[in-house]
């Protein structure tokens, strides 16, 4: 992205990102120059022309295709500019461009002019234009429209202002414009316009007043891809912005420090400081972005602490700024009736208590029947309608999946290419549960699936979102689960989707969905086939409540440093999957942890109390935050693996903490150490 084209050495293929509009000989080896440099630096592909492709009277192939090409386009009004034919050719064709194309921008630099120069109110313009009529009159109308339409835009004056400053701001709309971290939005938007129109409406654009507005409603209605939507189009308003997804789970998870570092980091487009509490967190977003007006998108929040340590009060970011936040349950907002309470005069503010007017709380209802019908009908056929012959049996298949997004896409994809006879037997699965959750509708699809897919699908939606995809396959597949045709099988029903960047992600309503199956498995936690809550997870290990039907269990994130046993570890003869945190493992440990294919170890301890500890089927192996020290006791630590024997202590031994990854393909054995 950081090429460049400069000085008639574009060629016709070459995609832009900006388009400089300027004369020459007023800013071209002045503000200009610098512009461009900085740009370039910034990793922008910029075009800068000059007059030596300027050929005959008509704008040639290369300028005008680095015109379409390019999203923004900034021209530099200055004193001669309007003298220019090329100039104002140039322009005309940019604001055609941009009318055409909804995401293209145009961002106005008066260099040395007023925008009322370029909207023709006074001479300096009009006088240049009228010398242009005899030769060209027949195009200066459309330069005259061109010159109103883009002065009524705002821009950026330099009048009294230094060349930095504006260049600064001009990279930083660019590269916010650029939307480097644009949110993915599903193939098929269906009825979201409406909605769009009445968020805008409601966040209640060009405010100078602080806004928070809340979307509200049940899991898999569509709430984190509006306000995805609602984030992509407005979010070039901002001077920062920020899109934090799962709060909620990261929150359980203690993650809360790691959301405020990057809230930080993507404000202000850069590394986040150090932060080592939440309360040293909220002060840090509190000094750094209090004059700083700010898109931040808060996903999936269930507790009122969320929004104060990451979102702080009216006093956190500038005037202008705007929070989204959405979430199924509003009980723990501070409103009564959609409004706030009223703070008595010299109550203290707390969060999100400062003004009643700060609360907007858009409640979002089932699709309609005919958008409905038009979701399914794309998941399902590939269309925006059904064909004759498929008509009826859509509408009934809509009905009873009552409005849902999620339910629509699921159903839809599980029946892509199926038979008329697995379409009416889907039908008669929703008939039978006709006022049932969504739970039980998104059962019928997780019921079309083979044993080894369920076990990939129950794995992604207890420990793997947010997780690149190759860790857990060494794991599935020393598992003999066939992951690559199991993921593809997954990501085909809509029950997971594999992101650009390879990480595994599952709407919230599924990850619920699959950790209900595994809370349906049985009343006693100890007889359930996975436990990803450490304070669960650690109370049937301790208690020795586990059971063999136990293969996957999480025990990070304690209160305090635990030590576990030998004997608790004898009641989990299945396990294939467990993450520590801290602690040691004591005791005995010959012929335990037998079927162990993934151990991920933090704060993993220098000297290994356990003994005769032999992982005979390890495919993952993460230990990370490794203390100084000698490595005691983990040379009698092996591993087996594809009938090669590994001793731990051989592959790392170090007296300080220690940074290595080593990748066996051949064995699809996986170490990191960190």
């Amino acid at each position: 992205m950081s090429a460049s084209v400069d000085d008639g050495d574009s060629s016709s293929g070459a995609e832009f990102e900006v388009f400089l509009n300027f004369r020459g000989p007023d800013t071209r080896l002045t503000f200009t120059d610098s512009l461009y440099h900085i740009l370039v630096k910034a990793g922008i592909h910029v075009f800068r022309d000059n007059e030596e492709i300027r050929q005959g009277e008509k704008i040639g192939d290369k300028l005008l295709h680095a015109i379409k090409s390019s999203k923004i386009y900034v021209p530099i009004f200055s004193k001669n500019y309007a003298s220019s034919r090329w100039c104002l050719r140039e322009l005309t064709h940019v604001v055609d461009c941009q009318s055409k194309a909804k995401d293209k921008m145009i961002l106005p630099i008066f260099f040395d002019v007023d925008p009322e120069d370029v909207k023709l109110e006074t001479k300096l313009y009009l006088d240049a234009l009228g010398e242009h009529e005899e030769q060209f009159g027949h195009e200066v109308p459309q330069w005259k429209e061109a010159l109103i339409e883009v002065a009524k835009i705002r821009g950026l004056g330099l009048k009294n202002r230094g060349h930095g400053e504006i260049i600064n701001a001009i990279v930083n709309k660019v590269m916010t414009k650029l939307m480097k971290r644009r949110r993915n939005l599903p193939d098929y938007l269906v009825g979201i316009h409406d909605q769009v129109e009445a968020i805008m409406g409601l966040l209640n654009e060009g405010s100078h007043d602080i806004r928070y507005l809340v979307i509200h409603g049940m899991g898999g209605i569509g709430k984190t891809t509006l306000a995805s939507a609602i984030f992509n189009r407005i979010s070039d308003q901002f001077d920062g912005y920020s899109f934090l997804s799962d709060v909620r789970e990261s929150a359980q998870r203690g993650r809360i420090i790691d959301l405020q570092k990057q809230l930080l980091s993507e404000i202000f487009q850069g590394q986040s400081p150090e932060i080592h509490s939440i309360d040293a967190g909220i002060e840090i977003i509190k000094k750094r972005c209090w004059q700083k007006n700010v898109l931040l998108v808060l996903d999936d929040v269930d507790e009122k602490n969320q929004l104060s340590t990451l979102a702080g009060n009216s006093n956190c970011f500038g005037p202008k700024s705007k929070i989204i936040i959405t979430t199924r349950d509003i009980n723990f907002l501070p409103i009564k009736e959609k409004e706030f309470l009223p703070i008595k005069e010299n109550e203290e503010e707390s969060s999100f208590q400062a003004h009643s007017k700060e609360f907007e709380i858009y409640e979002m209802k089932e699709m309609d029947s005919s958008y409905a019908l038009e979701l399914f009908s794309q998941h399902a056929l590939g269309m925006n309608f059904p064909p004759p012959h498929y008509e009826d049996i859509s509408r009934k298949i809509t009905n009873k999946t009552s409005g849902l997004p999620l339910a629509l896409e699921i159903v839809g994809s599980s029946l892509f290419g199926k038979s008329r006879a697995i379409w009416k037997e889907t039908l008669k699965k929703l008939d039978s549960v006709p006022k049932q959750e969504v739970f039980v509708r998104l059962k019928i699809s997780y019921d079309m699936l083979e044993d080894a897919q369920k076990e990939i699908f129950l794995d992604i939606a207890c420990y793997f979102i947010g997780h690149k995809r190759l860790l857990p396959y060494y794991m599935w597949k020393a598992s003999g689960y066939f992951p690559k045709s199991g993921l593809l099988f997954l990501s085909r029903m809509s029950l997971i989707k594999i992101d650009e960047d390879d990480t595994l992600w599952m709407h919230d309503q599924l990850r619920d969905f699959g950790r209900e199956i595994i809370r349906l498995e049985d009343k006693d936690p100890g007889k359930r086939s996975r436990l990803w809550m450490p304070d669960n997870a650690l109370n049937v290990v301790q208690r020795k409540e586990a059971s063999e039907k136990i293969v996957a269990l999480r025990l990070t994130i304690l209160s305090e440093v635990q030590n576990f046993t030998s004997e608790e570890f004898s009641k989990l003869p299945n396990l294939r999957f467990m993450e520590l945190d801290g602690g040691n493992l004591t005791g005995d440990f010959k012929n335990l942890l037998s079927k162990l294919t993934w151990f991920s170890w933090s704060s993993c301890p220098s000297k290994l109390e356990a003994k005769n500890l032999c992982l005979e089927k390890l495919a993952v192996l993460e230990l990370s935050t490794i203390g100084s020290g000698d490595w005691v006791g983990w040379e009698q630590c092996t591993v087996q693996h594809y009938s090669k024997r590994f001793t731990l202590f051989g592959i790392c031994r170090s007296n300080q903490t220690y940074s290595f990854t080593f990748l066996d393909l051949s064995d699809h054995w996986f170490v990191i150490f960190r």
